[in-house]
């Protein structure tokens, strides 16, 4: 059985205590932790009222203490992850740690270095690599269909201003993030995906990151016309640029092109993109193209939802448990993702098998957001991206989150 100490019950961690954790049958939950006494008793509540007793706790070494501890589910403010991670891990105790940024290169070393030195399980829980579209265009690449992959694109476009502006209102973090950083601050949903496709460090490497942003306007213009704005909202002078666009280069001649879009209206996107040789795939068009279906490249009115115009895409290349996917993991979160995520983590932590986002994901992944700010500071310059796997990349085998 999974023993989990639960840190960090606001919005995200008590949706997933009860939507997921708790209808997991792998998975006691036997100690909540959180910085505020509310939170910890609401989240001692939910698990009461799912027929398990979970003890309390405002300290995150303390909840790691409690007997039987032996997974922790790590959601709380984004700047501490890596910190709980490496305490738990030096403590023998598993880590599914939810995603966020880094801050420092420095953290990232220190997260690979103590997996590696105590060999303790360790998973970066990014949902969206178990994305229903995302795993229909993996599969459809490793069969070859988009021939020759080249470039792929993806964003986070999500209109936050309501959430960043209102952060400490609300006790969110977010809103120091936008105060006092210009980064890419939230990027692995839309790298993840592509990093798993394209085998980063698994026989293809990260070489650089260039990022650029606009200028800071839209959350100053935003907080003005709120009557229920606070002072520090209304004097905050935030850094974070409106749109961050970000380049990456690989080893083996990709390039990666994404896209942080969170305070401006818009709908919601992340903008998935395939190009290859022999055809591509678009997310926000639910749109399939492959050399040599059609005549006419511009017949936008047959590409435009293929996927759903009776062409058998899903059919023939999507994985069997979104085919016969349950309404349980459907009402889990995020239409099925947050489901699969965290029983990829439970099924490998008792299988005592490789985890699908190992530690060497979680530090390139997030160390794109390091880079991504000093390259802005620097004018857009490309920063060099540390080998976190010390050039074992280069024979290590292609890892899936499931099978294609």
């Amino acid at each position: 059985m999974i023993n989990g100490c639960v840190i960090g019950i606001g919005a995200r961690g008590y949706s997933l205590i009860r939507n997921v954790l708790l209808k997991n049958a792998d998975i006691n939950i036997v100690a909540v932790c959180d910085l505020y006494e509310d939170r910890v008793q609401r989240g001692i509540e939910a698990v009461k009222e799912a027929g398990q007793s979970a003890k309390g706790f405002t300290d995150y070494k303390e909840a790691l203490a409690t007997d039987g501890v032996n997974a922790a589910f790590i959601f709380s403010d984004w700047s501490t992850h890596t910190e709980i991670a490496v305490y738990a891990m030096k403590k023998g105790i598993a880590v599914a740690s939810e995603v966020g940024c880094e801050y420092s290169l420095e953290n990232c070393y220190e997260l690979v270095r103590v997996q590696e030195e105590t060999g303790t399980p360790y998973m970066l829980v990014e949902n969206c690599c178990w994305g229903k579209k995302e795993l229909l265009a993996t599969a459809m690449a490793r069969k070859g269909k988009f021939g020759t992959v080249v470039h792929c694109s993806g964003s986070y476009s999500h209109d936050l201003r309501k959430e960043i502006a209102y952060g400490h209102v609300n006790r969110h973090y977010r809103f120091d993030n936008y105060l006092n950083r210009c980064c890419d601050n939230y990027l692995t949903h839309d790298l993840g995906p592509i990093a798993k496709l394209l085998d980063i460090n698994r026989g293809n490497r990260i070489l650089t990151v260039s990022s650029f942003a606009t200028k800071a306007v839209s959350l100053k213009e935003y907080v003005k016309e709120r009557e229920d704005a606070t002072e520090e909202m209304k004097n905050a002078d935030f850094k974070q640029g409106d749109i961050i666009t970000t380049v990456l280069t690989c080893a083996n001649g990709e390039t990666i092109l994404l896209r942080l879009d969170t305070t401006l209206p818009r709908s919601y996107s992340r903008d998935f993109t395939v190009r290859g040789t022999k055809g591509m795939y678009m997310q926000d068009t639910n749109t399939v193209f492959l050399d040599g279906e059609k005549e006419y490249w511009n017949s936008s009115e047959y590409y435009k939802n293929n996927l759903d115009n009776g062409v058998n895409y899903e059919e023939d290349f999507l994985p069997d448990f979104w085919k016969n996917i349950s309404p349980e993991a459907i009402k889990a979160g995020h239409g099925g993702m947050d489901w699969f995520a965290y029983k990829a983590f439970t099924d490998a932590l008792k299988q005592g098998s490789e985890m699908p986002i190992d530690i060497y994901d979680a530090a390139t992944w997030q160390a794109v957001s390091v880079l991504s700010e000093i390259s802005i500071q620097q004018g857009g310059a490309p920063q060099a991206m540390p080998d976190f796997t010390k050039g074992k990349w280069f024979k290590r085998p292609r890892k899936d989150v499931c099978d294609l």
